[in-house]
């Protein structure tokens, strides 16, 4: 047939070249719509091949080529390749798709990763089978029993613009004979080959095998494949001697397809390959198991039929009689355990196989968190990847997978519950590191963390010839982990922790691994990535059919609202049985949409939605829908499933991860395809062929615990919406103007930006690609805000990816008017903006620190703005007015909302005017990027060496490219000094290319090139090698051309006309990259020292020029990312040095928080404030600089979450933090780090020192701590400007402020002004230990009555004063007796009392004397009477203590004293301890002290004994316990009560303690003065009750 393309094409297709060459128009702008058809239909065996001319880089996927029984000449052509249906088979990227369903997931070369100049043919071969050729290779039999009159199908997608057909003929012998002649050269090997257990001499009876192979169709999902560099061989050879010209590679491909055919047979019900017996193995067992064989079975599957072959357990009969079957039968049962890798049958306890052996899932992932190892099914050969893909995690436990090799065999291996367990033969990489038989040999073995990689991520490794060991992280090599490992190995991965599901991969193919869909939702979906426009499907609400769900519903699910809602009532009790149907069939193109308004976070899994025959009146609904057999297609997960099997593994965004508020829905189309929909984009067609009267399914499954349906009649507001609906409005609600009903109609515009998507009838705003894509986000309002009319949204869903967040203004340019920009401030007229605290109109910044920041808020902040009658713009945060904006608007604006940075999702209130809710407004200044200005210097010049295609200008100062895309590449004049800026600005841009700027350091220097530009430099950057080269390349970090990072930050492929790119060497040999000021963080480490910059101008950019000094900037010039140049204070800015003083009180270094930190790290408030958004750790941060000696690093508690226990940790790291990659706490940094936890101190996770300072995890909010290192390099704690003392010694330089926000502290902000703080010399609170200070509270001195700084005051979150609160409540004492005021109620625990700063021993009255705290004790303070409040000599008495008991408490309270009757503190049986003379119960006013004293003479003389310290007074002779339960724990504690208690000087007798104790009770006091005797009535007062709980 003639080597032409048929006439008839895609609508953007242009012919020319005599029809034999196809380019798709418009490339850049459009993606799709590029398909071409042969002219005539394939001939058997033909190869139709075409050249790939042309590639654009602004698209994902690329060409893709097939074939289709559809007639050019009457097809309605479709936007791709797999929208061909009626006998189409389509090769998509490495996937095989029929009539646009997968049929292959991994198969050949990908086709997404060829290059300008490749070949690709296909071919239909004579025995109906499809063939895809890739430069002149047979990849292999793709698809069997294709029709024929087939013609050949090429679809110039994405990538691939331009193709010119090349030949349509049979392969040539050359091409088939290249394998042959390799083997040529190596027929002097005389070595005998053994392949998978069975030697040369053997192989008669695999003939069968090949041609079975021929005739099969395979159905599996994923089989193992050739490697795509070795040509599938057609035929099997009639003998294996030498002269056959076979090497063992080329044996080994044949027996793979050999294995390929027989998984293929088995899932076709075939029977097994055997000459014929009945075999007693015939083909049931497993594939895993080890040495089974199959020996029944005949090619047809009639397993009854005759033969010589019986079933032979792991051995090959040489017997004649058996002809090659039981040969066949033994060959084929080795190779299917012992050539395809697979999971061993043997493995962890809680491990599930499927997927034939190739699937490994833990079982209870949210109650265990090991015995999940799982081990190959065979060693693994030289050379051979062993790779895994991360299908399924769980963020409930720290650590992740495991991977490795072992020297033990699974037979024989008992399994450990964790890999890293076992003390012999085993290399395992663990987080970032290797461990060796257990133990760590390299802590950071490479920059990616396994703990860091997410579902979707592979991970591999390789055993070299050499005994190297290679680990792979999603295709990049990471370099020898260990040098010699074993002959023998086997591949190990433990499920640990967050993994909970992989799978193995046979193709290593790695393109865009990280990309969000593979190319078969690529396929499915060519038009993810456009503006959608609202659903607008649906029916009319008002229509009497309307959809609602039908009463019949699962046993734990319930129907409401009208039938609009369902839920599951106990949703923490039942995980299933939630299944809820639609009431009437969906009609064509009817979307059925629901929001997800509840969830639970105790179960795995979630919602699940599809369509079903079955009637739901009719119907038995079983536990989950997937569990139907018949009539059924569900979404589940981000899989689809038919019948309760997979047709589709990954598809479309995983329904498991969406929160309350985020909307799933389903429509069938005309055509009988069934789409669906997550938050309103569409994820593309799910299956065909579904028939016209199906119900809408709901599965309430898991998490998802109520939904309901979507349409355009008000919703109900979710349970945590806060709002009260359009009818409740506040009084000064800006709305009363326009009346209650007027934002009724407010609704987003259907125009926006390109990544926006407007859904829920125009009530929702959302940004798609959210973590690729952080602007293009611009929504306005569908109308002109009326006067004092509000307009006003909440946020809905944020990410952590981007610095700064949404903004939100108002615009006069009408919506069909605008251009829609990257960022609404970049509109320079008519627009007025908010950005983080800063007012700008028409671009500029008008005004800074306005009454709010844009940046600090969170999700569920409502953002309002209304303009004034007077034409005044005010802005409302959470329902509160921030006062006038700016002034001077025209009458009629749009409300602008541009969804950017942190900021994904938001929707329209319902609410007209503000609620009653505050807001802390922020004192940061501006957010914007910081504006560069020249600095003094000379400025930077361009090398005059340069590309072919450049021009320099302004005396080097500009380059201009004057022709072609390439050729482009400019140096800096001089090389880099350390930590020097190279900085450019893009003055021009031409939209005709794709691509963009290239930026990087390199060690070739230019003077070492020829003179003529002409020669001597790549055409790009990408493309030098002569020297080492480090370079940015849209947001790929690569090392001479070498991937090195990924996502390094924003895209240099996204930069314009005015942006400005830097590079520069840091100190730390690192590079790093600067987008308009803002520090992307380093992205190479090891750069050299003698650098120049390099930048190519290449693609879109083609002039810039240079806007930096050879001074170094000024360190406050470059800013972290997001920080304005002027938002410094002024008292900052203007700090001018003191003479004399200690230069490092004088000039404190300003610090901040590094932007390398731990996952779950959001920083904001221009990076002096960090907040933990989930989990409870992964909260690990540094600060960008060193902490220089004798300066006081203090940051405050801002937020602390009771959910968690436990709480923050912090100290200093002795290394450059920039490189580090952060595990889950920082108790697993084991390199040169001083941590201080709870109340002890660690040195590389090694505990050091006990009972240091408070314990961290009582801290409260408001807690201000503090860490310094002194001239001697101690380290030292402060908690509220309190010195704890020195923590720890030998602190190396320069070392890095070290905090993890773990547990219970969420947020915490870095204090850069002088703070009053408890024991600072401007604080206003003082310590007890300020005793000569006569200041009254109450009418006690300061020091009795003495309580913290309320900010600081620990009553709220110290669990041991609640519990003595509870106890005291048990007592049911009156409240009358107590305080009313409770912050005079102290604790005395170790915490708090270090908290405080508090000392141990103080002084009181006139004359001074000491007395102790009662540390360990509880005080409750108690009302003082009226008349000693005014007394002027109260405050010169003395403290003491009175132990007594329970008992007698009552008594004591009802007379305001101690009085004889109840006052000795001997008066009460101690518990469980008797007296010194053996009493039992002693009498009232009794005393042990003096034996056979007068008892009524005692009456007589009441004793009362006091005593200056608790440790007398609360020993248990004195003060017995009794045992309480606790109403909370229900756990059983001892109590001991007590006062505290005011004394009279001169009413009371010092004496020695009457216990007869040789040991010293008090180091402060002794024995002989440590007792006080009073007998004066009114010489006691009783100040507070004190408890303590053992």
């Amino acid at each position: 047939m003639a080597a032409e393309l048929h006439p008839c094409s895609g609508k953007l297709i242009g012919l020319s070249n005599s029809n034999r060459t196809a380019q798709r128009n418009q490339p850049v702008q459009e993606f799709n719509n590029g398909l071409v058809l042969s002219r005539e239909p394939l001939k058997d065996r033909d190869v139709f091949t075409v050249r790939i001319d042309k590639k654009v880089n602004s698209w994902s996927g690329s060409i893709e080529i097939g074939v289709t029984s559809l007639d050019p000449a009457g097809l309605d052509f479709p936007s791709s390749a797999t929208g061909l249906k009626g006998g189409s088979w389509i090769v998509s990227g490495c996937s095989v798709l029929r009539d646009g369903r997968s049929v292959l997931e991994e198969y050949g070369r990908d086709l997404d990763q060829l290059s300008e100049g490749d070949r690709v043919g296909i071919q239909r071969s004579a025995h109906g089978e499809l063939h895809l050729w890739v430069n002149g290779q047979d990849c292999g039999a793709a698809a069997s029993g294709l029709p024929t009159g087939l013609w050949a199908v090429v679809d110039l997608y994405g990538k691939c613009t331009q193709v010119t057909v090349m030949s349509c003929e049979p392969p040539s012998l050359a091409e088939r004979d290249t394998e042959r002649e390799t083997v040529e050269e190596q027929e002097d090997e005389e070595e005998e080959v053994v392949v998978c257990g069975v030697r040369e001499g053997e192989f008669g009876g695999l003939t069968s095998a090949v041609n079975l192979a021929a005739a099969t169709n395979g159905t599996l999902e994923e089989v193992p494949e050739l490697p795509p560099t070795h040509n599938r061989p057609d035929k099997f050879p009639n003998n294996l001697e030498p002269e056959t010209g076979l090497t063992e590679h080329q044996l080994f491909d044949v027996l793979n397809n050999a294995i390929v055919s027989l998984y293929r047979s088995e899932d076709n019900g075939g029977g097994d390959l055997g000459g014929g017996g009945t075999g007693t193995d015939s083909g049931t067992g497993s594939r895993g198991d080890r040495g089974s064989s199959s020996g029944g079975g005949s090619i047809n599957g009639n397993s009854s039929d005759s033969g010589g072959g019986t079933g032979n357990t792991g051995s090959v009969s040489n017997s004649p009689a058996g002809g090659g079957g039981a040969r066949l039968g033994a060959v084929t049962g080795g190779m299917l355990t012992n050539d395809a890798l697979l999971f061993h049958e043997k493995c962890g306890t809680l491990i599930k196989l499927s997927n034939n052996n190739k699937t490994a899932e833990r079982r209870r992932p949210l109650d265990e968190f090991n015995n999940g190892v799982v081990m190959t099914n065979r060693p693994l050969r030289h050379n051979e990847m062993f790779e895994i893909r991360i299908d399924k995690l769980v963020d409930k436990w720290s650590g992740s997978i495991e991977i490795g090799v072992t020297t033990h065999n699974p037979n024989n291996l008992d399994y450990p519950a964790t890999m890293t367990n076992l003390r012999s033969g085993t290399i395992m990489m663990s987080g970032c590191g290797i461990l060796t038989n257990g133990k760590g040999t390299r802590r950071e073995y490479c920059e990616f963390s396994l703990d860091e990689l997410q579902e979707g991520d592979h991970i591999g490794l390789m055993h070299k010839a050499s005994g190297a060991l290679h680990f792979y992280i999603n295709g990049i090599d990471q370099g020898v982990a260990a040098a010699q490992t074993p002959a023998v190995v086997y591949g190990v991965v433990d499920l640990y922790g967050m993994a909970v599901k992989v799978t193995i991969v046979h193709n290593h193919n790695h393109s865009d691994r990280l990309r969000r869909n593979n190319a078969i939702m690529r396929a499915l979906s060519p038009d993810v990535g456009r503006p959608r426009p609202a659903l607008s499907l649906t029916p009319d609400t008002d229509a009497p059919d309307r959809l609602l769900f039908h009463s019949n519903c699962g046993q734990k699910a319930a129907i409401i609202s009208e039938g609009r809602t369902a839920l599951r009532p106990h949703a923490t009790d039942d995980f299933n049985h939630g299944v809820v149907l639609s009431g009437r069939p969906l009609r064509s193109n009817e979307v059925f949409q629901v929001r997800i308004d509840k969830m639970v976070d105790k179960w795995a899994g979630s919602i699940e939605i599809g369509v079903t025959t079955h009637n739901p009146a009719y119907l038995q609904l079983p536990s989950t829908m997937t569990n139907l057999r018949s009539g059924t297609w569900m979404m589940t997960g981000n899989g689809v499933m038919h019948n309760g099997t997979t047709i589709l593994d990954e598809y479309g965004h995983n329904l498991d991860r969406l929160k309350a508020g985020d909307t799933v829905g389903v429509v069938r189309k005309e055509d009988g395809s069934l789409h669906f929909f997550v938050n309103g984009v569409a994820q593309g067609p799910a299956a065909w062929n579904v028939p016209p009267s199906v119900y809408a399914v709901v599965d309430l499954y898991g998490q998802a615990a109520q939904a309901t349906i979507m349409d355009d009649v008000d919703l109900p507001p979710l349970p945590e919406d806060s709002s009260e609906g359009p009818t409740v409005m506040s009084p000064s609600s800006p709305c009363s103007v326009a009346g209650g009903n007027s934002a009724n109609d407010l609704r987003f515009h259907q125009l926006h930006g390109t990544n926006a998507v407007i859904t829920n009838g125009g009530r929702t705003a959302l940004r798609q690609n959210c973590r690729s894509e952080f602007n293009d986000a611009i929504v306005i309002s569908n109308r002109c805000l009326r006067d004092g009319e509000l307009f006003e949204i909440v946020i809905q869903k944020m990410v952590d990816r981007w610095s700064g967040s949404i903004e939100a203004g108002v615009t006069a340019i009408r919506p069909e008017e605008l251009e829609f920009p990257n960022t609404m401030t970049d509109i320079d007229y008519d627009t007025w903006m908010l950005s983080g605290t800063a007012i700008m109109q028409d671009g500029n910044t008008m005004r800074n620190n306005y009454g709010c920041d844009l940046d600090t808020l969170t999700t569920g902040s409502r953002i309002g703005m209304m303009r004034s009658a007077t034409g005044d713009l005010h802005y409302y945060i959470n329902g509160v007015d921030q006062g006038v904006a700016c002034t001077g608007l025209p009458p009629e604006v749009y409300a602008v909302i541009d969804l950017y940075g942190q900021c994904v999702q938001v929707s329209i209130t319902s609410s007209s005017g503000p609620q009653d809710n505050s807001l802390c407004t922020s004192n940061i200044t501006e957010k914007s990027f910081s504006i560069h200005s020249p600095v003094a210097g000379v400025a930077h010049r361009l090398h005059s060496k340069h590309g072919k295609n450049v021009v320099l200008l302004g005396e080097g100062c500009q380059a201009v490219r004057v022709g072609g895309y390439a050729h482009g590449i400019v140096f800096s004049a001089k090389e880099l000094k350390t930590d020097e800026l190279f900085e450019v600005k893009i003055d021009e841009v031409d939209d005709q290319w794709s691509g963009s700027l290239h930026m990087g350091l390199t060690t070739l220097a230019p003077p070492e090139l020829p003179s003529c530009p002409m020669s001597g430099l790549s055409p790009s950057l990408t493309q030098l090698r002569c020297k080492v080269t480090w370079l940015l390349a849209g947001s790929e970090v690569r090392r001479n051309g070498l991937l090195q990072r990924q996502n390094y930050g924003a895209s240099l492929d996204r930069l314009t006309v005015g942006n400005r790119v830097g590079v520069k060497r840091c100190s730390d040999d690192t590079m790093h990259v600067l987008i308009d000021g803002e520090d992307m963080g380093p992205a190479a480490t090891a750069v050299a020292k003698n650098v120049y910059a390099v930048l190519d101008l290449y693609g879109r950019v083609t002039a810039v020029s240079i806007v930096s000094s050879s001074v170094l900037e000024d360190a406050g010039s470059v800013k972290a990312p997001s920080l304005s140049s002027d938002s410094c204070s002024e008292g900052e800015e203007d700090r001018t040095p003191v003479e004399g003083g200690e230069p490092a009180l004088v000039h404190n270094t300003v610090m901040a928080f590094l932007e390398n930190h731990g996952k779950n790290i959001q920083l904001s408030h221009q990076n002096l404030t960090a907040a933990r958004v989930s989990s409870y750790n992964q909260g690990l941060l540094v600060t960008a600089q060193p902490l220089p000696r004798q300066q006081l690093f203090q940051f405050q508690i801002d937020r602390l979450n009771a959910s968690w226990t436990s709480s923050l940790s912090l100290g200093v790291i002795g290394h450059s933090p920039d490189r580090l990659n952060f595990p889950s706490t920082a108790c697993c940094l084991k390199r040169s780090v001083w941590l201080l936890q709870r109340d002890s101190v660690f040195h590389n996770s090694l505990k050091i020192c006990e009972n240091y300072g408070p314990n961290l995890d009582t801290c409260p909010e408001g807690t201000v701590l503090g860490l310094l290192v002194d001239g001697n390099s101690c380290l030292h704690l402060y908690v509220n400007g309190m010195d704890q003392g020195v923590a720890a010694q030998d602190i190396p330089t320069p070392c890095y402020p070290l905090i993890d926000l773990y547990g219970q502290c969420e947020q915490v902000t870095i204090v850069t002004n002088t703070v009053s703080t408890v024991g600072g010399e401007s604080g206003e609170a003082r310590c007890q230990g300020d005793m000569e200070k006569a200041d009254m509270v109450d009418g006690i001195k300061e020091s009795v009555c003495w309580t913290p700084h309320p900010e600081v005051n620990p009553n709220k979150t110290c669990e041991y004063q609640a519990l003595c609160s509870r106890f005291k409540d048990l007592l049911t004492l009156p409240d009358g007796y107590f305080n009313e005021d409770a912050k005079y109620n102290l604790c005395y625990c170790e915490s708090c009392h270090k908290l405080r700063g508090d000392e141990s021993y103080y002084k009181r009255g006139e004359p001074p004397r000491d007395y102790a705290l009662p540390f360990g004790w509880c005080r409750f303070a108690l009302r003082i009477k009226p008349h000693c409040e005014v007394s002027n000599s109260f405050k010169k008495w003395h403290i003491a203590y009175h132990g007594t008991s329970v008992g007698a408490l009552r008594r004591t309270l009802d007379h305001a004293q101690l009085l004889s009757g109840t006052s000795s503190i001997f008066s009460v049986s101690p518990v469980k301890t008797e007296g010194p003379n053996g009493y039992s119960e002693p009498e009232e006013n009794s005393s042990n002290s003096l034996p056979g004293r007068d008892r009524e003479r005692d009456r007589e003389v009441p004793r009362v004994q006091l005593s200056p310290t608790m440790r007398y007074s609360g020993l248990e002779m004195f003060a017995p316990k009794v045992q309480f339960r606790d109403p909370r724990s229900h756990c059983c504690h001892q109590a001991q009560v007590g006062f505290q208690v005011c004394v009279r000087p001169g009413s009371y007798k010092v004496g020695p303690q009457t216990l007869g104790a040789s040991e010293p009770l008090d180091p402060r006091f002794s024995n002989t003065e440590i007792e006080w005797i009073t007998k004066d009535q009114g010489g006691t007062l009783l100040y507070g009750l004190l408890i303590r709980v053992e």
